[in-house]
């Protein structure tokens, strides 16, 4: 079967541009997908191709299947792999992408530029003895918890479309495979400076410093020292990024260096998972038995990668090599405190509070305090706090919580606003809905096994704007039932 590029491309809304093929060839391997013998759209998101400028009609079709499993190539796709490197659960290791292609680089009508890239279609030169491709399964998944993540207003990549390959997949047992078509500002990873670094070529690690900043930093493209630049900008970005994950109990799972990108989107959605119950030492990846990437973990380890990302930086920072540690370690000294501000201001406002006020972080630790002495649920109880008659409602009746809620109604007093106001913001900033496990298991199971797709879709259209409430989805906001199994969750294979 031969790769082509479509004829109608161009009523397609195609813009593909190639910048990343200007760096140095070591960063990427030229690599096609490998084709699928029958290839089937399962899941478009139409209002994402409407971001995109693409033609959502045109491609909501077998046309637009064969191009999301790399049959056909839009017109200027210029394929490639990507090659970085990663500290995986602290161990140093070279990778790239073994299971990815990157299409290009489309140019929106408002003129951004986003990475198009197609995740399962086959092996590349960086498979590593893999098969390069993906379950079914795994790449809804992605598609469920990023477009989640996008109503939820956290940076985070997108999911254009997922195809099934209609050919199996191997792991335990026999699988349905797949491709997910993923969006990205950019697959840039701190594992990319990672690869950079191992070749200890100071010019190399310079020529991808300065493509960074040009891409997602254009206003910083003549600092002074613009390694240092990068680092002070990718440092503030994942303060508010893991501050947001934080605040709406996401665990990312796997925090290895080569899933924290510089664009400061959330990347790869492998074992990742909501919590239900509030405790900061909750871990759900099967493979994570030690707990590094636990969620009250998520803030040292995002320091501890970005310490990854200066000690690469060190050549192109200073020529003088005690000066350029001296200046990597001023740059990162500010990231516990800058996340802490991100923090206390989402947390704040979950509270409906304001202006900033001394007293108000006690308040908001010993509410988790008792959430997690009283087993509550974090989402819930955040939502709970919009009711009038709070009160009287049974999950708030113990004295530990009547307590609290004096002390937040006598603070809510001192607010410089209306009541209606503070309803606004607390409703505004508390997700009725968020991916529940349970929930999302079942709707991969009905999609994968009986190809039932109702679940999917229920989801899909609450995580389009989750603090809205629609009417028939009260099912979609309750935690797992007590007493069940541990939920677990694992590498997407």
């Amino acid at each position: 079967m031969l790769h082509h590029s479509d004829p109608s491309a161009s009523s397609q809304g195609w813009q593909l541009d190639n910048s990343f093929t200007a760096l140095p060839e070591s960063f990427y391997i030229r690599t096609r997908p490998v084709p699928v013998t029958q290839p089937a759209l399962v899941r478009f998101n139409e209002s994402l191709a409407d971001q995109l400028g693409l033609n959502a009609r045109e491609l909501d079709s077998p046309t637009g299947a064969a191009l999301f499993a790399g049959n056909q190539l839009p017109a200027d796709s210029d394929p490639i792999s990507q090659a970085y490197a990663g500290h995986q659960f602290g161990h140093f290791t070279i990778l790239g992408d073994g299971r990815a292609v990157l299409l290009g680089e489309q140019l929106t009508p408002r003129g951004e530029r986003f990475d198009i890239q197609l995740k399962g279609s086959g092996e590349t030169p960086f498979s590593r003895r893999g098969d390069g491709r993906a379950a079914l399964g795994p790449m809804l998944r992605e598609y469920l918890i990023s477009e989640a993540m996008h109503g939820l207003g956290i940076p985070t990549t997108r999911s254009l479309a997922v195809v099934t390959t209609g050919e199996p997949v191997y792991r335990e047992r026999e699988l349905r495979g797949a491709i997910l078509t993923r969006v990205a500002a950019s697959h840039l990873r701190v594992g990319t400076f990672e690869y950079a670094a191992a070749h200890q070529d100071p010019p190399l690690l310079q020529a991808l410093v300065d493509y960074t900043l040009h891409r997602h930093f254009p206003e910083q493209t003549d600092t002074e020292n613009p390694a240092l630049s990068l680092l002070q900008l990718v440092l503030e970005q994942q303060a508010s990024l893991i501050a947001q994950w934080q605040s709406v109990g996401f665990i990312h799972g796997v925090m290895n260096t080569d899933n924290m990108a510089l664009s400061g989107e959330t990347i790869d959605y492998g074992p990742c998972a909501f919590m239900d119950r509030y405790d900061p030492g909750t871990v759900f990846s099967s493979i994570d038995r030690g707990g590094r990437y636990a969620y009250g973990n998520q803030p040292k380890i995002a320091h501890w990668n970005l310490a990854k990302l200066a000690e690469t930086l060190l050549p192109v920072i200073d020529s003088d090599p005690d000066q350029a540690v001296s200046k990597a370690r001023e740059a990162l000294q500010p990231f516990p405190d800058s996340y802490h501000a991100h923090w206390l201001k989402l947390m704040r406002t979950k509270l409906g509070l304001g202006a900033a006020r001394p007293e108000d972080e006690q308040l908001i630790t010993t509410l988790l305090e008792w959430m997690q002495k009283a087993g509550k649920d974090f989402t819930q109880t955040f939502r709970l706090l919009t009711q009038s008659d709070l009160g009287r409602l049974p999950a708030f009746e113990d004295e530990g919580f009547q307590e609290w809620n004096g002390k937040w109604q006598d603070r809510l007093k001192l607010e410089e606003t209306e009541e209606s106001d503070i309803l606004d913001r607390l409703q505004r900033h508390n997700p009725i809905y968020i991916p529940r496990n349970h929930r999302i298991e079942l709707a991969l199971e009905t999609a994968t096994q009986r190809n039932d797709y109702h679940e999917i879709d229920r989801l899909l259209e609450v995580f389009a704007d989750p603090f809205r409430k629609l009417e028939g989805y009260d099912d979609l906001t309750e935690p797992a039932p007590e007493g069940g199994a541990r939920y677990q969750t694992f590498c997407g294979t």
